[in-house]
Order: C-alpha cells, then structure tokens, then sequence
C-alpha cells in the first residue's frame, strides 16, 4: 500500500514545489486538505506523514481564521502524542512551535528575498544535519518567528534576523522557517494568482517580484541540492525510508 501524506494548504496559489516530485520519487501519494476553503481535517491515522505550508496569516490569528484551532489540536495530536513524521514550513514551522507550548510572534527583522541561513555547530550531531554544515542561501518571505522552543526541541539554524530558521523535535518532527519548496516556476507563478505579486511588493516596492526572482536564480541550484539534502536527511532520520 502507497505511503501517505496529508498536507494542510493555507491560501491559493500556493503548493509544495520541489517536494511535489521528491515525495513522487519516494513513492508518497499526497492528500491536500484545503482549510482556507472550508474543508475539514481527516482522521489521522490514515496518513504516514503530515506537512503544513505556509500562510499570510499569523499562528495567534484564531478569531479571523478560525481554522487554525483545530488545525493546532491536529498538529500537536500528530507530533505529541502520536510522534509521527511532520514537516512544516514557514507557517508551518510556527504552527509547531505554537501547537507544542512555544511562543510565536512577529518578527524583529522580517526577511523576505534570499538570505544566508547558517547552521548551528552544536547541532551538528543532528541527523537531520548530516552533510549541511555552514552557511547556505535560502528563500525567505516572513513576518512573525519563532520566539520562544517548545519544551523539548531544538534550534538546528539561524540567519542574521531570525534565530530558530531550523527547528527539530526528536527524529520525527522538522520545522523550516524558510521556503526550501520554492522553486524559480514557483515563483514566476506568483504574477498570475491575485494578490501575491503587490504584497511583495509592499515589502520590496516597484519591480520586486522581478528582482527577487533574479536573485532566487543566481542561488537555486545550491537552494535545490540544500532541500534535497536536508529531505534524504529527513526521510531517513524519521523512519520513513525503511
């Protein structure tokens, strides 16, 4: 029987990019559980895997998207009790920390466009780690962070701004507050769903979509031999390459 994996989808245009084909590869099927449109969480224990995306929302915005309280109760079931594989990125990397006990708010330094994220060097025995020593170039477009662990986790790597841009929990949980499923389609695709490209460019002004596009090319190689090493570390790390 095909693996899993339920993924949580925050607002249109968005997508799992890069890890669409890597969990094709890995034989994964994928269920998207649109909760901007409504749509309710399934029962778990149908799944092998849960990923969050990200979102223009905040993690505390309960009252405005009202979905976002069972959708915490899903994720600390899935990652607390169950200690099941979970990867969340950006919002879903808050959602974690959130859902485990930890602190949430907005960020001191918003980053958004590619910045240097560097890995701890007392995380280095991670398995999640493994071969990713240094620095690297990321994709980043955030307003809040993580500002207090959860018990029990831990901060793998840091940028300039944002001190937990990686966050593990045991073996079977990874939280990336960057954007490692970005890919250059991905971002070109922005132009064509409502929305996306004036609030980036409310950040970066006039022609910010194009210059960010243009960096993320001069970096995505390295940004896609980066994600593909830290999901082979992941799968494996978890279980789930048994």
């Amino acid at each position: 029987m095909a693996r899993k994996v339920v993924v949580f989808k925050h607002m249109e245009g968005d997508s799992l990019g890069r890890l669409s084909g890597l969990f094709a590869a890995a034989g994964f099927g994928i269920e998207t559980v649109e909760l901007h449109l409504g749509q309710t969480i399934p029962a778990l224990d149908r799944y092998d895997l849960m990923l969050v995306l990200g979102g223009a929302m905040h993690a505390w915005e309960e009252d405005d998207f009202p979905w976002l309280a069972p959708e915490k109760q899903a994720i600390g079931e899935w990652v607390r009790d169950r200690a099941r594989p979970y990867i969340g990125i950006c919002l879903g990397h808050q959602l974690l920390a959130d859902a485990l006990g930890g602190e949430v708010g907005l960020a001191a330094s918003p980053e958004i466009g590619v910045y240097e994220v560097a890995l701890d060097p007392a995380a280095a025995g991670h398995p999640f780690c493994a071969g990713l020593a240094g620095r690297h170039m990321a994709m980043q477009w955030h307003l809040a962070e993580v500002t207090r662990l959860p018990d029990g986790a831990h901060a793998l790597a840091a940028s300039a701004g944002t001190e937990v841009q990686l966050m593990a929990v045991d073996r079977h949980a990874l939280g990336v507050q960057f954007h490692c499923e970005w890919t250059l389609e991905t971002i070109r695709n922005w132009a064509g769903v409502d929305g996306w490209v004036p609030a980036l460019e409310r950040h970066l002004g006039r022609g910010g979509h194009d210059r960010l596009l243009a960096s993320a090319a001069l970096h995505m190689t390295a940004i896609e031999a980066m994600t593909e090493r830290l999901y082979d570390n992941f799968i494996r790390a978890s279980g789930l390459g048994r």
